[in-house]
């Protein structure tokens, strides 16, 4: 039998909107106000904390190999102190052709890293967002 795994990025009954408006620069608040306004229209979902500072939409049970269950965010976004940290859990690897058409950005597994929205393609980043939902579903069960 699986056990359930608590992490520290658990869904809570935070306000989104307390944290976006908690963000001190104004600049990244911006970028994060705008963040909100572009997952909630790509995904349809009502964004939720996780954690002190991620903003998420949907979630999904994953599986660990020793067959541990936990429960995160489908995608969804950070504001950091470095930008904004976009979160695609299938990562990028697959699109690099869209990547190219971004804009400034670095790369982790399932992370994107901007400094800020300043020269980011925003129709792109959305197909991003659409396409690693789409890639989510061929292994998990994702709940918006």
């Amino acid at each position: 039998m699986p056990k359930k795994v608590v992490i520290k990025t658990a869904q809570s009954s935070a306000s989104v909107s307390d944290y976006l408006n908690s963000i001190e620069s104004a600049s990244a608040r911006r970028d994060a106000k705008i963040l909100a306004k572009l997952f909630k229209q790509t995904t349809a979902a009502k964004a939720k904390m996780w954690g002190g500072s991620i903003v998420g939409y949907g979630d999904y049970t994953y599986y660990r190999a020793n067959g541990d269950e936990g429960i995160m965010c489908a995608t969804g976004f950070a504001a950091r102190k470095s930008g904004p940290v976009l979160y695609i859990m299938t990562g990028y690897e697959k699109h690099k052709a869209l990547m190219s058409k971004l804009g400034p950005h670095k790369l982790g597994k399932a992370c994107l890293y901007l400094k800020n929205l300043d020269g980011v393609n925003l129709q792109v980043l959305a197909q991003l967002i659409t396409l690693g939902l789409e890639d989510l579903k061929m292994t998990y069960t994702v709940r918006i």
